[in-house]
């Protein structure tokens, strides 16, 4: 077993980053950082990752005005940007001059006065529409207002969307469509970079049909780095003041509400739209209040906290909504923990789960370094705008759709497990529930294990030395992922636990990778012997980790049972070695002195763990790493750029491969496709993964993947992961629905990465039968159940499927970013009518499917029914998940991007 701190280290890191580096520097609009880090970095200002082991990348719009002060370093001069930029300044400017004399709502355009003369800017004022009904709005839905009043041309955003928004009491319910056109763009490290190459391929299009390459450039702030670095929490846009807020291709990008700064995951295709002027389109949602109050007791962790309001959230239901925190216990939480239970959104459901500005957030803003003024500036703002919260001030009374409440002291230590995010467990009775798992029939909770096997031991040589696994044995145990590797207290409070436990003759502890790691299947192969002995004696066993998602397959192809945890208790497990304890009686292990240890002699008090981090948390860590932020490495800095508009394509690289998106693409959209005979290419049950259909771990030796490399001389041990190679659509697409433990209908109870070619009943890697499937001039379509697309904002999720030829996806539900990806790569998602599925229906997946969508795109309205029918006869309606009007415009054009590229060449 192994303590990981967390991992984006690769053995072709150059390679990724020369390539990355040539694609930023085919635009010269595009700009770019890549800094050294510290190397004692502060505990809470990693997005990802404790500590920047190699760098920070920074992709920003080259507008001056956007720049955040930083040495651009580039082998291209500031001078040539600056004129080869001009001609579209001058016309963005031109644009809002005549914007600003045009204004629907210039009358509310405010000056806010410093408090020693002068002002700090210029504000859109909700207070001056004298609207009662903006007093109660949730302060989520002010940020949602404040944009579209200040954005509002009546062309993106209109008079009607503004009234929308106002009205939100009575227009939420109604499902109604606005546009929303966020501050700036966030693009995580991984998913970053298919955006770009996707921006590459944009511009070789724009070039084929004639027009102007040099439209596919950011006209926002566009960031590939470390998040709290860039938080603004208020923008001041040349005097211009408005709320921070921010989409990101990943989906804990919702780790920023808890700065009050409203962010979301997005599709990698949303967010390319998004950077190019597109506003979103969403569906204006309701929004839960979450009522905190009391304390934590001594002892309870934000992990525990954010596992339990995962439940309770999950519990509810939240997806497609806003969650908005707010009462007494607020002010007992640190930012940090705020963020931590932010952070989990995905994994309870909701857009964000979002924590307005008070002022813990003003305190975090001064320990991390900003300015006196800054946050004078903030704060002046905010409380102008009516979008700060003083609990020293009586509290008007909100309205929200539906209304939750916690009591801080009701949280007990619990771990999350062993296959799913919301399935929590009491530490007290962890034990007992683990029994009930082996017990239990295959399933979220539940292994199979028949009781004469459930205490089998596999004995094997491990290093020389004779070991033994049992089911529940913990073979990795890592403290990782960017949910609680930002929070001084957990990360330091697994410090103390470990140091406490050697002090007492407990084994000891090393640092072994750094970023995701284990939380996304990076934790690297486990020591043969071990491997050996689990598959040989079919052993479940273990993991535990401070992730955020465990779920099946994600973790390691061989742990079955993974459990999320707090980083003290990571340890504490490690310690262990296996999940079947119960910390309250037996003993952890045997002390230096032959004594037993128990869980409660290591465990810290919540006074030492306080005492630790406030004199290990300090401004001057924040600022001596700001300060070096942008001083770029050796590495990044002496990469070779080429200054050509367009990139050049390498034929020869494995990592970046020029997508066929807009090969074959036409100034004339190609309108509504239909589906007309199709065959099932998968038949899946509930909550498949992202994970399931894209894998982002391990490329397995055998899979169509690793044959795709091998043929072009890459050795296995370079192979790397799928998320490395997510430049490459060859890659990618062989690695579409490749998780070992995807489980498909079509093949009767055996798990893989595998289905059946109907016509011919060959049982073939699912990337063969659609190759045979889509040689054949067949289209496919695929079969699930409920929560469809669940975990990571993993745009290759739909652009995976969409290259496969799979036309429709119809499942019970769909999570809300992979039914908007689907749609934005022009993949058909249909849902079952309430109380329907594939089983109830009668339908295996051997039928041959025809879905009847008029071929007009007028004639379809959001939300529509559709007719389903198949060659055996059986009819049934489904709904289609087009849910705005805009969505529809996207698929009549072959998705988003083909959208932007013709109203661009328009332009």
């Amino acid at each position: 077993m192994y303590i990981s701190a967390s991992s984006s280290s690769s053995s072709t890191l150059s390679s990724i980053l020369r390539a990355r580096s040539r694609l930023y520097a085919s635009s010269p609009y595009l700009s770019r950082t890549f800094a050294a880090s510290s190397s004692s970095p502060p505990p809470v200002s990693g997005y990802r990752s404790l500590s920047f082991s190699s760098a920070v990348r920074s992709l920003r719009c080259s507008v001056p005005r956007w720049s955040h002060g930083v040495d651009w370093r580039s082998p291209i001069s500031l001078r040539s940007q600056i004129r080869a930029v001009a001609p579209v300044i001058e016309q963005f400017q031109r644009k809002i001059a005549t914007m600003a004399s045009e204004h629907p709502f210039k009358a509310h355009l405010t000056s806010l006065p410093k408090p020693g003369g002068g002002e700090f800017g210029k504000f859109y004022s909700l207070p001056s529409f004298n609207d009662p009904r903006i007093e109660k709005l949730p302060y989520s839905i002010r940020i949602l207002l404040e944009s579209a009043i200040r954005n509002c041309d009546n062309f993106q955003v209109k008079k009607e969307d503004v009234e929308k928004i106002i009205d939100w009491e009575n227009t939420s319910p109604n499902q109604v469509e606005i546009p929303f056109k966020p501050a700036r763009v966030l693009l995580q490290d991984f998913t970053g970079v298919p955006a770009v190459v996707d921006l590459a391929c944009m511009r070789d299009a724009m070039n084929k049909l004639g027009s102007d390459s040099n439209k596919i450039n950011p006209l926002v702030p566009v960031d590939l780095v470390n998040l709290e670095y860039l938080g603004r929490v208020v923008f001041n846009t040349e005097g211009l003041l408005y709320p921070d807020s921010v989409v990101g291709t990943d989906s804990h990008t919702t780790m920023i509400d808890g700065l009050g700064v409203a962010g979301w995951g997005v599709g990698g295709i949303e967010a390319e739209a998004a950077m190019l002027g597109q506003p979103m389109s969403m569906v204006l949602p309701g929004v839960v209040g979450f009522k905190l109050s009391g304390k934590l007791h001594d002892g309870v962790t934000a992990t525990d906290l954010v596992l339990t309001v995962t439940q309770m959230l999950r519990k509810h239901g939240v997806v497609g909504k806003f969650v908005e925190f707010y009462g007494e216990g607020m002010g007992k939480l640190s930012l940090a923990d705020r963020a931590t239970i932010a952070n989990m959104s995905p994994e309870y459901g909701a857009t964000m789960g979002f924590f307005p500005v008070d002022h813990v957030t003003l305190q975090y803003l001064k320990l991390t370094g900003r300015s006196d003024e800054t946050v004078e500036m903030i704060e002046a703002y905010l409380r102008a705008n009516k979008l700060f919260v003083d609990y020293n001030e009586p509290q008007l009374e909100r309205v929200y759709s539906s209304y939750l409440q916690l009591d801080l002291a009701d949280v007990e230590p619990c771990m999350s497990g062993p296959k799913r995010p919301h399935d929590r467990v009491p530490l007290k009775e962890m034990k007992s529930d683990w029994h009930a798992c082996l017990d239990n029939k295959v399933g979220f909770k539940g292994f199979a294990i028949p009781k004469e096997e459930q205490e089998k031991v596999a004995k094997f040589s491990f290093q020389g030395q004779p070991a033994e696994l049992k089911h529940g044995s913990v073979v990795i145990a890592a403290i990782t992922s960017c949910t609680n590797t930002s929070n001084p207290s957990v990360m330091l409070g697994a410090g103390l636990v470990a140091k406490k436990a050697s002090e007492l003759g407990l084994q000891g502890f090393n640092i072994v990778g750094y970023g995701c790691t284990t939380c996304i299947g990076n934790s690297g192969d486990l020591d043969e012997s071990v491997a050996a002995a689990i598959t040989e004696n079919d052993v479940v066993a273990a993991a535990v980790l401070s992730g955020n998602r465990n779920f099946e397959g994600r973790v390691h192809p061989l742990t079955r049972a993974n459990y999320l945890a707090s980083p003290p208790l990571v340890v504490a497990y490690a310690l262990a070695g296996t999940v079947d304890i119960d910390f309250n009686k037996e003993p952890i292990g045997t002390g230096k002195d032959g004594k037993s240890i128990y869980f409660r002699d290591i465990w810290p008090t919540a006074e030492e763990i306080a005492e630790v981090v406030q004199s290990s948390v300090l401004p001057s860590m924040f600022k001596s790493t700001y300060e070096a932020i942008t001083k770029g490495n050796p590495i990044w800095n002496d990469l070779s750029v080429p200054t050509a508009t367009l990139y050049s394509w390498d034929p020869n690289s494995t990592y970046i491969h020029e997508p066929p998106y807009f090969k074959s693409m036409t100034l004339d959209p190609p309108g509504v496709h239909g589906v007309k005979d199709a065959y099932c290419l998968l038949n899946f049950g509930d909550s498949i993964t992202t994970d399931h259909i894209s894998p982002a771990g391990s490329i397995h030796k055998d899979s169509p993947a690793a044959k795709y490399l091998i043929e072009r001389g890459v050795d296995r041990k370079d192979f790397n992961s799928y998320g490395s190679r997510r430049g490459n659509d060859e890659v990618m697409a062989r690695g579409t629905f490749a998780n070992i433990r995807i489980v498909n209908k079509l093949l009767n109870g055996e798990v893989g990465p595998k289905t059946v070619h109907v016509p011919t009943g060959e049982k073939l890697y699912v990337f063969d039968a659609a190759m045979r499937y889509k040689t054949a001039g067949q289209d496919t379509i695929i079969l699930a159940g409920a929560e469809y697309g669940s975990g990571s904002s993993r745009d290759w999720a739909a652009k995976g499927p969409m290259l496969l030829g799979v036309k429709a996806v119809i499942a019970k539900s769909f999570e809300r970013i992979h039914r908007s990806n689907l749609v934005g790569m022009g993949v058909v998602p249909l849902c079952f009518k309430a109380g329907e599925d594939a089983d109830t229906l009668g339908l295996t997946g051997h039928e041959r499917y025809t879905i009847d969508l008029p071929s007009n795109v007028s004639d379809i309205r959001p939300g529509q029914d559709v007719t389903v029918t198949t060659d055996s006869g059986k009819s049934f309606t489904c709904i289609a998940r087009f849910d705005t009007e805009v969505e529809l415009a996207y698929f009549n054009h072959g998705g988003i991007l083909p959208y932007v590229i013709r109203n661009l060449t328009k332009q």
